[in-house]
């Protein structure tokens, strides 16, 4: 399993399933498994008890190993693996799956005032934050200035209907922070090839919910207290036939010198972010854009991705840590969307 994630996600806890509601006929298929550097779990209610449990998980493999043949960053087999490790300015042919990745991360990024960025795999590294050792020290501003010269979406890549072409040859592109959320859609598309309309599908802490969960209901997903080492439910939403993500800065960052650098990295800036926004959590029409959209708006923090969120119809939970600093709770933040999905 090679596509690890460069946003640790998991920010969620899913309700205990009541098994006993699941009336007479109804079977509950639960499977698990690795992906992308993390894991899986599904549980699928199969109304016809047809369903063979050995050839959906099979199903279930192949589509996941489609996807980190397209996207994964560490098979260097990869599409993208292949893409970055050329040179070349010339367009460089993709399959259709990445092609919609990339042109949804792009219409993201524009969306998102240059806050969703999948070229910053430079500064992530830069920073420590990468795959390889933590570094622990904040980087020089001529530091940031050189990898800067090779990140940002705008300048340094061109997305075409079938193809991707480097601006600048040394430009990357990491799919970390929108790749699972596909990789949820994509298992979604095989369940439902099985004839399946209730389940629930999670990697790495990216979701997606159909239908309903065994006590008739809607899915009930508890969003985590931004506390790090810390499983509490800060607030538990219901979830039907959207993807789900939530993005937060509370378990990977280093302090020195009395300062805290969150992973959570501006593309605009190239430093991390500031502001006092702890989790972003996001409900959508698929996995995929609930998994860039999570991501961006905790870029923006409240303030800013509110205003984004409000004017987009975008359903978004703000989570804050409060403005008073004698105290240790946090503030909570609808958009208007969000709202009124969990009226």
């Amino acid at each position: 399993m090679t596509l690890q994630p460069l946003f640790s996600r998991r920010s969620f806890l899913i309700m205990p399933l009541a098994l006993a509601a699941c009336k007479k006929g109804w079977s509950l298929l639960e499977l698990t498994g690795l992906t992308m550097g993390t894991t899986y779990s599904v549980a699928a209610i199969d109304h016809s008890k047809s369903v063979d449990k050995t050839e959906l998980q099979a199903a279930i493999t192949a589509s996941l190993a489609k996807v980190n043949a397209q996207m994964s960053n560490w098979d260097a087999s990869s599409e993208i693996a292949r893409f970055n490790a050329s040179k070349s300015t010339a367009p460089f042919a993709v399959s259709p799956e990445l092609a919609t990745v990339m042109q949804a991360a792009q219409d993201v990024h524009v969306a998102s005032e240059g806050r969703f960025d999948v070229t910053l795999g430079g500064l992530i590294d830069l920073w420590g934050f990468g795959a390889g050792d933590a570094k622990g020290t904040a980087p020089t501003e001529a530091e940031i200035a050189a990898v800067m010269d090779i990140t940002g979406h705008g300048n340094s890549l061109r997305v075409n209907n079938t193809s991707l072409q480097k601006l600048n040859p040394g430009a990357e592109v990491y799919l970390s922070a929108i790749g699972k959320g596909f990789g949820v859609d994509q298992v979604a598309r095989t369940i439902e090839s099985f004839g399946i309309r209730d389940y629930m599908i999670e990697i790495g802490g990216d979701l997606y919910t159909a239908g309903k969960n065994p006590d008739g209901m809607p899915w009930q997903i508890g969003i985590e207290s931004p506390v790090a080492h810390d499983r509490g439910v800060q607030q538990v939403v219901s979830v039907s036939n959207l993807g789900m993500a939530t993005s937060g800065d509370y378990r990977n960052y280093f302090e020195q010198d009395g300062v805290r650098y969150s992973h959570i990295l501006d593309g605009t800036t190239g430093r991390p972010v500031t502001h006092k926004t702890a989790s972003v959590t996001v409900l959508t029409e698929n996995a995929m854009l609930a998994d860039a959209w999570a991501t961006a708006m905790l870029v923006l923090g409240t303030e800013r991705g509110l205003k984004i969120a409000n004017e987009r119809d975008l359903a978004v939970l703000f989570i804050d840590r409060s403005a008073d600093s004698a105290q240790k709770g946090f503030v909570t933040t609808p958009s208007a969307r969000f709202a009124a999905l969990q009226a």
